[in-house]
């Protein structure tokens, strides 16, 4: 067990270094997380020995995995269910439009100019299309967009988006079988009895130090997460909808929400950023860099002709529409499991794999910082933020 408790340390160290650079730099935690785990690779790698950081461990991989599965929650249970039934339609175009263009536009880049294969330039599609939830209220939430309408609507859009990259990966690579109908069933199932049950049931026995409340949606997360990828799914996506679904019991419950905020960046989404940004391999691309800058520029530019036009169809002011544009560029969660189900199928092969992962891993940093820097729009900050 030294080795694990070493091991733990190092990676909250990190994250304390990253909280404090995010203080002094002003951008979001979540990027800063995301630099750290990369240069602590390259440094670590280069002077003691790749192994060293861990991010293959299995207990790391369950708290990273815990992470984005209790952040993406998090994510659906803001929200509101009044800003979603006035501002659908938008939320449904920017959200489609978002992952349409940049899964066609890199699907073509990665045939034609790269010339990778068919079945690798549609994984390429695909996991370039993603916007990543996680990246996306993590920086909500620091900037207390998430209680807004704005904010909500385009949590709302990334959720559309990501669907649609998950049931492309199933239609495209992995159809559905016996085990997806049963997901399906038993997701239904749980999404109708949930949102009735929940509030008795904390009614009933909530408000006590054991913490039932969190048990209880730790128990259904891991459950529905379970079965999701029994399923060949994601466990993130039946979180999410979760969350959706119990926005107006756990949503509501500000204490509860509190809580699970202090659990979730406190100990699981360092690991989860700090890992995603450890995949990164510097010297890899660095030697050569030309696929990279092309995956991570036709990215960017797909999701700028899509999306930015449809915010601006919707009365969108430039300055937010730009920022709504780049928010919606960015990938972590989705992009780096569609890669990996690519590598694991041999559908793409070590090299791609690494290009695609430090494009989407790339997507999440560089237009946030972009978005944070220069396109911030300070009239939708609430009271106390704008300065």
């Amino acid at each position: 067990m030294t080795e694990t408790w070493l091991l733990a340390a190092l990676w909250l160290g990190l994250a304390l270094l990253a909280s404090l650079l995010s203080i002094w730099l002003r951008i979001a935690t979540a990027l800063s997380e995301i630099v750290v785990g990369a240069i602590a690779q390259l440094l670590i790698g280069a002077f003691i020995g790749g192994v060293t950081l861990g991010a293959g461990e299995s207990w790391v991989r369950f708290l990273a995995g815990t992470g984005a599965i209790v952040l993406t929650f998090l994510a659906g249970a803001e929200l509101d269910p009044h800003v979603l039934r006035r501002k659908w339609k938008e939320a449904l175009a920017i959200g489609l439009v978002s992952f349409t263009a940049p899964f066609l536009g890199c699907t073509a880049v990665a045939y034609w100019v790269l010339g990778w294969t068919v079945s690798a330039s549609w994984l390429a599609g695909i996991a370039m299309s993603t916007t990543s939830v996680a990246v996306v209220y993590a920086v909500m939430l620091e900037f207390g967009f998430n209680t807004t309408d704005y904010g909500k609507t385009v949590l709302a859009a990334c959720f559309i988006t990501d669907l649609a990259t998950v049931l492309a990966l199933g239609f495209i690579f992995a159809p559905f079988s016996f085990r997806t109908v049963i997901f399906f069933a038993a997701s239904v199932i749980a999404f109708a009895v949930l949102p009735w049950l929940t509030p008795r049931f904390f009614k009933r026995y909530g408000n006590r130090p054991s913490e039932l409340e969190a048990k209880f949606l730790l128990f259904w997360l891991f459950a529905l997460g379970g079965l999701a990828a029994w399923a060949d799914s994601e466990a993130v996506l039946p979180a999410y909808l979760l969350g959706m679904v119990l926005a107006g019991t756990v949503g509501k419950d500000h204490v509860l929400v509190r809580r699970l905020r202090t659990l979730t960046f406190g100990l699981l989404t360092p690991f989860y950023f700090i890992r995603a940004g450890s995949l990164v391999s510097v010297p890899a691309l660095l030697a050569a860099p030309m696929a990279f800058v092309v995956l991570l520029f036709a990215k960017m530019t797909t999701k700028i002709i899509g999306v930015y036009p449809v915010a601006r169809l919707y009365k969108s002011p430039k300055q937010e529409a730009t920022y709504t544009t780049l928010l919606m560029s960015t990938g972590l969660t989705f992009g780096t499991i569609s890669a990996l189900f690519g590598l694991s199928h041999e559908v793409i092969d070590q090299v791609q794999y690494s290009y695609l992962v430090a494009a989407v891993i790339g997507s999440a940093v560089v237009p946030t910082l972009i978005a944070n820097a220069f396109f911030l729009p300070r009239h939708l900050l609430p009271k106390g933020e704008k300065s």
